[in-house]
């Protein structure tokens, strides 16, 4: 999809702790592949769900949510009545939203992901936190790394499902 390597082979990501560099490129890579892979993807078909998968504004609106909510507990906070309103709007249509919004929306939840990880004292990383409304029991880099993996997964569910809407 991109002519230059991965970005976890183009070597440590500056003003990011070495524990978590593999975090970093994981998001990384994924920003870059979502911009190339939705670079010209029609809108209409940004709501389309094939065989019953989740449209590709899902996918968009989802990993930049769950970026966001990672933060939130990672910091050791409860998610806010506006993260809540965002996720139950996740996966419902809004035809104003296009492909340029939902990837600035990715972009700034990347950043600010990024922002946030580039000041993640890797000391602490063992520390507990809770997630949710049952402060279930993980760890701050539980978190991040899951931010990491979540990401990954729903961008290859991302490329399947457009590259099934771009071929039928």
């Amino acid at each position: 999809m991109n002519k230059k390597p991965e970005v976890w082979l183009r070597g440590a990501i500056p003003g990011y702790s070495l524990e978590l560099q593999p975090v970093v490129h994981a998001i990384l890579q994924a920003q870059e592949d979502i911009h190339v892979l939705i670079k010209d993807f029609p809108e209409k078909l940004l709501w389309e769900k094939p065989a019953g998968m989740a449209s590709p504004a899902f996918h968009l609106q989802h990993i930049a949510g769950v970026l966001d909510r990672m933060v939130t507990y990672a910091k050791g906070e409860k998610l806010n009545e506006s993260q809540f309103d965002y996720l139950r709007k996740e996966g419902i249509e809004n035809v104003t939203l296009s492909v340029e919004d939902l990837l600035q929306l990715i972009d700034k939840q990347v950043s600010e992901f990024l922002i946030f990880v580039s000041k993640t004292d890797p000391s602490i990383l063992c520390d507990f936190r809770g997630v949710g409304r049952a402060q279930l029991p993980s760890t701050l880099g539980g978190l991040v790394f899951h931010a990491a993996e979540h990401t990954q997964r729903h961008f290859g569910q991302l490329l399947v499902t457009v590259k099934v809407l771009q071929n039928s």
